[in-house]
C-alpha cells in the first residue's frame, strides 16, 4: 500500500529556484517565497521542475534546495520533487534521496537528452518508481523534452502501485479525454500547461501544476475554485483576464518570463542561470507591460469565492 500525504487535487505552483547576485542558489529566498505561497492558500508545492531550473543545478544544489523547500513547507502542504536526470541510476538515486530529505512525492520525467524507445522508457519509469516508496506523478511534456508518453505505456504502468498521477503538458486538450478513455480513473490527472488549465480542469483534470500561480496565486485559486463549484461564468471571466499571461508558460523562455513577472510583482528575482539569460529589449518590455496590465485590471474575485 502506498501511504501518501498528497490529496492529488488543487493548484500546485511549480516554484522557481531563487539565485543570489553571484547566481548561487539562495535557499532562504526560495523558502520565503514558498512560505508566502502556502500562506496564500496553494494546495501543494512542486519543487525542481522546469520552472525550478532543475537541470541547471548540480546534484548537491538540488538536494540543498529540496531540503530548504521541505523545511519552509513545514508539513503544511505536500512537497513534490521533480526527478530529471540524465540516467536511470542517477534518477533512482535522487528519488531515494528526495524521500530521505522529506519530499512527499515525485514528479518523474523521462531521462534527459536521450530519446528512448518505448522499451527503454518503460524500463526507466519502472526502475525509478521502484527506487523509493513515494507516490509518483509522471510528467508528459513532449514539446519541451522530445518524448511523448504513449497511452499504451500509461495502461501498462497500471500495475506499478506508486505511479498514481500524470501531469499532462501536451499542447492538445484532447489528450485529457484520451487518457481517461484509455485508463479510466487509474491516475489522477493534472493540467500542466497554464494556457490549457481551463480546458484540462473542465475535461476532468483534478488539479493544475502552474508557473504563473507564482505571480498571481489568488486568481489561480479562484479559477480552480470556480470550476470545482461549477461556476463557468466566473471561471471564464478569470481565465479570459489571465490567458495573455498564461501563454507565457508555453514559450521556450517560460522560466525567464515567469521570473521577470515575479520580480515585477515583488515576489522574487528574475535571475536565471546560463545558458538562460534574463529577458532584454522588446521582449522584456512586452512581458513587463503584460504583467503591469494584468495587475491593473485584475478581476474582483468575490463572485468566484462566493460560488466556491
Amino acid at each position: 500500500m502506498i501511504v501518501t500525504k498528497i490529496n492529488w487535487a488543487g493548484v500546485l505552483p511549480a516554484v522557481t529556484t531563487q539565485f543570489d547576485e553571484q547566481l548561487a542558489i539562495d535557499p532562504a529566498a526560495t523558502g520565503a517565497m514558498v512560505d508566502m505561497l502556502i500562506r496564500e492558500g496553494v494546495h501543494g508545492i512542486v519543487a525542481l521542475g522546469t520552472v525550478g531550473e532543475n537541470n541547471s543545478l548540480s546534484a548537491d544544489e538540488k538536494r540543498t534546495m529540496l531540503g530548504a523547500i521541505v523545511e519552509a513547507a513545514a508539513g503544511r502542504v505536500p512537497v513534490i520533487s521533480g526527478v530529471s536526470e540524465l540516467t536511470t541510476d542517477a534518477a533512482s538515486l535522487f528519488a531515494q534521496d528526495a524521500e530521505q530529505i522529506g519530499a512527499d512525492g515525485l514528479m518523474l520525467l523521462p531521462a534527459m537528452v536521450y530519446v528512448p524507445s518505448g522499451e527503454e522508457l518503460d524500463f526507466h519509469i519502472r526502475k525509478v518508481a521502484a527506487a523509493s516508496t513515494l507516490p509518483v506523478m509522471l510528467y508528459n511534456n513532449p514539446a519541451a523534452y522530445r518524448v511523448s508518453v504513449p497511452l499504451n505505456l500509461l495502461q501498462r504502468w497500471s500495475d506499478v502501485p506508486n505511479i498514481v498521477a500524470v501531469k499532462e503538458s501536451m499542447e492538445d486538450s484532447r489528450r485529457f479525454t484520451d487518457i481517461f478513455n484509455a485508463c479510466g480513473d487509474r491516475y489522477k490527472i493534472f493540467a500542466g500547461l497554464d494556457d490549457l488549465a481551463f480546458e484540462g480542469l473542465t475535461l476532468g483534470a483534478e488539479g493544475w501544476i502552474s508557473g504563473l500561480t507564482n505571480v498571481f496565486p489568488k486568481e489561480s485559486l479562484a479559477l480552480w475554485e470556480a470550476l470545482v463549484a461549477g461556476d463557468l461564468n466566473a471561471a471564464r471571466s478569470i481565465y479570459r483576464w489571465f490567458l495573455p499571461l498564461l501563454h507565457l508558460d508555453a514559450q521556450p523562455n517560460l522560466v525567464q518570463c515567469i521570473k521577470l513577472a515575479e520580480e515585477v510583482m515583488g515576489r522574487g528575482s528574475e535571475r536565471v542561470r546560463p545558458p538562460r539569460l534574463i529577458l532584454s529589449g522588446s521582449e522584456r518590455d512586452r512581458v513587463i507591460a503584460m504583467v503591469e496590465e494584468a495587475a491593473r485590471t485584475r478581476p474582483s474575485l468575490a463572485t468566484a469565492r462566493s460560488a466556491a
